[in-house]
């Protein structure tokens, strides 16, 4: 609404008006054309497309907050609880199944994306001088086009990227397998010097690794770089002191072949 004033544009809240199912995993794409939605298997990765099912009109995009291959589905929400249906009863023998917000969230760390107000706090919402953060520190700057001329924030991420950003959001590869939940980051085992924290963690079951999403200050967010979180273990009611050796290391920690192959293989 702010960036708004001056234009002529009209904003209004939508969100009551949609309802959104999600479909992902190597199947996804099978269950989608046993429902009867032509044509899905031709969507590129990021791509919209309209199909019909039963009387209902659905916008279908090849998106979603996994690392897997998976649809996203968009209708008025008089239509949510059929499509729902006819999902289910698709999907029945390829094992579909609801899941809860615990296993999507493991499942977006897998992939290394990230969740609001978890792995960042938007400038508009920090009340903290230094807590919000920018796109270019979250790995965001493929996003933003300094070519495009004035955008909202525009002179303050062009002089971060001339002198570099302060810290970065990065992964990371823990020792161990107890995950780093909200764990302090330091520069060696000794614990004197903080340079970060961790933001999201997991023992990852796909991965078989401890992994972790953090914000670490320059210049230790480089790719190889060596920090140590400390983690406290909880044992027969009597909390433990760890320090762990972690990795900085390329995100996404999974990403198979099928997320952006078209057509996806038969499953």
């Amino acid at each position: 609404l702010d960036s708004a004033i001056g234009f002529d544009v009209e904003i209004s809240e939508v969100t009551e008006r949609i309802a959104a199912l999600a479909v992902q995993g190597p199947t996804s794409c099978a269950v989608l054309k046993a429902v009867g939605l032509q044509g899905v298997e031709k969507l590129k990765a990021f791509e919209i497309g309209y199909c019909v099912l039963g009387t209902h009109q659905l916008t279908v995009s090849r998106t979603g907050f996994t690392g897997d291959l998976g649809y996203e589905l968009w209708m008025e929400p008089a239509a949510a609880e059929a499509v729902w249906d006819a999902l289910m009863l698709a999907g029945r023998s390829r094992g579909i199944r609801a899941i809860g917000s615990q296993a999507l969230n493991t499942a977006r760390i897998e992939a290394g994306f990230l969740s609001p107000h978890v792995d960042f706090v938007s400038a508009e919402l920090t009340i903290r001088t230094g807590r919000d953060r920018s796109p270019l520190e979250l790995g965001l700057g493929w996003l933003v086009d300094f070519k495009k001329g004035h955008f909202t924030g525009r002179r303050a991420l062009l002089t971060e990227h001339t002198h570099g950003s302060r810290r970065q959001l990065v992964g990371l590869d823990i020792a161990g397998n107890k995950p780093a939940h909200n764990s302090l980051l330091y520069t060696d085992a000794s614990g004197k010097r903080e340079i970060g924290s961790v933001t999201s963690a997991i023992w990852s079951p796909t991965c078989k690794r401890n992994i972790a999403l953090a914000i670490v200050d320059a210049p230790h967010f480089q790719i190889g770089s060596t920090v140590w979180a400390e983690i406290y273990l909880n044992r027969e009611l009597v909390w433990e002191r760890r320090m762990s050796r972690a990795q900085v290391v390329e995100r996404p920690f999974f990403a198979p072949d099928r997320r952006r192959a078209t057509p996806p293989a038969e499953f």
